[in-house]
């Protein structure tokens, strides 16, 4: 007993190493979905886009920032001029400290900024007098306003949500990307897995018709070049079972590292027998892309970048910058009088910096020139895009329509020549046809089987791009659309 124990303790890894696991089409795409790298990485891009469009956001809130140098020590010399011209050096030795607590607001409307601020400093002789001072600027208000140049907060404003559009909906499309990739790697499992089951049948079949060949050949029945003709067939079913057992191998390992599973699984791709009975009209598909797929996006963004390079460059011709600083200022040698308001004064500051190029050689001009080439060359390529973007959806949905019918001739080609096959195995073994006939309609048995599954393929193929470009569910008439905030958090 003790022994019978052991051996079956012994075996449960064995056990555990070869579990099966049977998966649907569905079951696939909804673990690329969820445990695949390439879904990671659209996560990812998608959670760049968010965070990149969320700075933007800020840029237009208010920011409260504090500034403080805690403290400032400093012994030196300076130089000094004297009152009859001569210079002397002064030894100076001070400590202090400043802060400043600030508000800052842009304004996108004319791409300025305003600020709000007060501030403290403090300074202490540490020789002489040893007198200490404080200044303080209860409250100043600060406009800084170019005059000329491009207004980047408002182009950016026009820009940044048409690039989070786009992000949105390349995830979506990238998504349904990740299902064409494991719907590839699913089928080519699947017709590794048929391969294999062909190549099992082939064998136990040559090996058969073989016996009855020598029992034929020692009666003579048959010839001898069909008794060899007959073995040289069950060689190479033998060497074709090699090969579909190690292809097998190979395409179970690729799909399992693809959908994040143990590589103690043996999985059993289950045969999508019946497709979605669905019809697409190029006109509605085109509409749905257009409204739906990021092209529509990344065509507005690289329209709005082209003229945005085009007002920047124009911009940069001249600048003209306006500062302006308004606000009450006080000094006293105590930090509770400087707060008091008889040592306040006015504070006020107006500044209007001015940089005209006057001669520049055409320098400037010519990044003009440059700029609304590179658009031209922009809007010329997005011409050409969108014309191939027709044509290509106008293909697809052609192929789409026509694959239906591909479909299902296919599985009826599969059917009639497994009836042949069958058929002609029958009348081989009464001798009225040649291994000629019988293997010409066993290579049309293995070939009807494997087009089946390459058609079924292609059918959900074309399905799937239809909705990686039209982000449309055509099984369920309905959007495709994420809640993009949870997706984020996730």
């Amino acid at each position: 007993m003790k022994i019978l124990f052991l051996a079956a303790f012994a075996c449960l890894p064995v056990l555990a190493a070869t579990a099966q696991r049977q998966l649907s089409l569905s079951e696939a795409i909804a673990l690329a979905r969820r445990q695949s790298v390439d879904a990671a990485v659209a996560l990812n891009e998608l959670k760049a886009a968010y965070w990149e469009y969320r700075t933007y956001r800020a840029d237009l809130l208010p920011e409260v920032n504090f500034t403080a140098t805690l403290p400032s020590f400093n012994k030196s010399y300076n130089r000094y001029q004297q009152n009859d011209g001569s210079y002397t050096f002064v030894k100076n030795n001070n400590l202090g400290m400043d802060g400043e607590l600030s508000i800052d607001q842009n304004v996108w409307l004319t791409g300025g900024k305003l600020s709000l601020t007060t501030s403290l400093s403090y300074i202490k002789q540490l020789n002489g007098s040893k007198q200490e001072q404080y200044m303080n600027v209860p409250l100043s208000l600060t406009f800084t306003q170019p005059i000329f140049g491009v207004n980047s907060l408002k182009w950016q404003r026009r820009i940044a949500p048409v690039r989070y559009r786009e992000a949105k909906a390349d995830f979506l499309s990238a998504t349904e990307e990740v299902t064409r990739k494991a719907l590839t790697y699913f089928f080519e499992l699947l017709l590794a897995r048929e391969q294999l089951n062909i190549a099992h049948q082939n064998l136990e079949n040559s090996e058969k018709l073989y016996k009855i060949a020598e029992a034929k050949r020692s009666i003579g029945q048959i010839s001898e070049n069909d008794r060899l003709q007959l073995r040289l067939s069950m060689l190479k079913a033998r060497a074709a079972l090699t090969d579909s057992e190690s292809e097998l191998n190979s395409k179970m390992f690729q799909l399992r590292a693809f959908l994040g599973l143990s590589e103690q699984e043996e999985i059993e791709p289950v045969l999508p027998e019946s497709v979605p009975d669905v019809e697409i009209r190029y006109a509605d598909a085109l509409e749905k892309a257009l409204q739906n797929n990021s092209f529509a996006q990344n065509i507005h963004r690289r329209k709005l970048e082209a003229d945005y390079a085009v007002a920047e460059a124009k911009g940069n011709l001249r600048s003209i910058d306006l500062y302006a600083s308004v606000g009450l200022t006080g000094q006293d040698d105590g930090l509770r009088r400087v707060y008091h308001s008889s040592a306040w004064g006015n504070n006020q500051v107006v500044e209007v910096g001015v940089k005209i190029p006057i001669l520049d050689w055409g320098k400037r001009r010519g990044k003009v020139k440059v700029a609304e080439s590179q658009r031209e060359t922009v809007r010329a390529q997005i011409r050409q895009e969108e014309m191939d973007f027709n044509q290509d959806m106008f293909l697809l949905v052609e192929h789409f329509n026509n694959q239906a019918m591909q479909v299902r001739i296919a599985n009826e080609a599969d059917s009639v020549a497994q009836q042949r096959y069958n058929a002609n195995v029958q009348a081989f073994m009464i001798g009225q046809i040649s291994t000629l006939d019988l293997n010409d309609s066993q290579s049309s048995k293995d070939d009807a089987r494997q087009t089946r599954i390459s058609e079924l393929y292609n059918y959900w193929n074309y399905f799937y791009q239809l909705r990686s470009l039209t982000l449309w569910d055509y099984e369920r008439n309905q959007e495709l659309t994420e809640d993009f905030e949870q997706v984020i958090k996730n």
